[in-house]
Formats: C-alpha cells, structure tokens, sequence
C-alpha cells in the first residue's frame, strides 16, 4: 500500500486546503489545486486540474464547473494514486472517481432537493452507498451518513479573511467517525470534498 494510502486509512481527519493564486483577486478563474495534509498539518499529498493549454483555460472561465475536467491526486513522490473526472453537466454534477491504475472507484452524484444540498456516493455499480444532505442554513457544514449512521462529516474551515473576501481559495476538514470506512469509502470522501468545492463555493457555482 501506498504512503498516501496508509495516511489516508489510518487518519481521523484529514485537511484538504486550496492553493491560493494571486489571479483570482482580479477574478480570473485558475486551476483548482489542493494539498492534502493530516490532522497535525503534515502534507501526504497533492491533487490538481493537469495543465491541457489555453483552450482549457478559456473554457474554466466560461464554464466554470460545468466543463469537462480531470483532477489528479498524487502522493508525495508525485505517483497518481487516484483521478476524479468531471464530466460536461448543466445540472446535477457528477464526479467519477478511479485508484490507481484507472480501477472504478464510485462516482458522487448531486441530487435534486429543495433548498438544501444533497448529493449520492455511489459504487462502481451505481447503487447508493452513502449521502449527505445538509439543510441550507448550515452553509459550511456536511455530513454523511451510511445505512442511516453518521459516518463521516465535511467541513468547511475559515480560511483568512482575505481569502474569503477576495478568492474561493477554500479549506475542508474531512472527519471519519466511522472507524469501520473501506480505504474506498474514505478516498470517495476524500473527493467529497473537492465536489463540495465545486459545488457551492466555486465563484461560477451555482
């Protein structure tokens, strides 16, 4: 097993931060970017939108998140260890993820629901293994469950009042309250997170 792998498996929580760029002041849209860090701030690994040229670049600008885009997690020797594909979507987003080697890992899916967030982790059949459904009034807070248990919960972290103001350079922390989570549970909540982003605080999200 991998060192990210390891680290991912052992971890009660795990931080996914967003690297900061200086062009998103002036509202230009740049590639998302994430570290991967343990509790105590130790990073285990990287995940990222590949660079694929200027086209690319345009098509974030206009679409946003609902363009086609990939985004790579690597450890820290710089080895894919899984890819999250975004496919085109004008509603209800969808995020299919794969390990290493492009092994199906489970996709997550939003879901239609008035007011609040919802959306599905689904297996590599399609069948609903966990959800999340957070009211609309807890905007920074989303929990998951499975076979109606808490499980794992996704939070939002405040990420400096500059960064908040100015860019959607976002913070997460992803708590595993279930210590029974499958190393692909974990890694599906772990791309909970980056959906999360995508979805609501995105500045094209909507």
């Amino acid at each position: 097993m991998s060192t990210f792998l390891q680290a991912l498996a052992q971890a009660n929580a795990i931080y996914v931060r967003q690297k900061f760029e200086i062009a998103e002041i002036f509202g230009f849209e740049t590639r998302n970017r994430y570290q991967i860090q343990t509790e105590d701030g130790q990073q285990f690994g990287y995940c990222a939108e590949p660079k694929v040229g200027f086209g690319d670049a345009i098509m974030r600008q206009f679409f946003g998140h609902w363009r086609v885009f990939n985004i790579v997690g690597t450890d820290m020797d710089n080895q894919q260890v899984f890819r999250a594909h975004h496919p085109f979507r004008w509603f209800f987003q969808r995020l299919d993820v794969f390990g290493a080697g492009d092994r199906p890992v489970g996709s997550l899916q939003q879901r239609f629901v008035w007011l609040n967030k919802k959306f599905d982790f689904l297996d590599t059949r399609g069948r609903v293994i966990m959800t999340m459904t957070s009211p609309f009034w807890k905007i920074w807070t989303f929990p998951i469950q499975k076979n109606g248990r808490d499980v794992s919960i996704i939070e939002k972290k405040w990420s400096g009042l500059s960064k908040e103001i100015f860019t959607d350079a976002d913070n997460f922390r992803v708590r595993f309250t279930d210590g029974k989570l499958t190393a692909d549970e974990r890694l599906l909540l772990l791309a909970g997170a980056v959906f999360i982003d995508l979805l609501y605080f995105e500045t094209k999200a909507s």
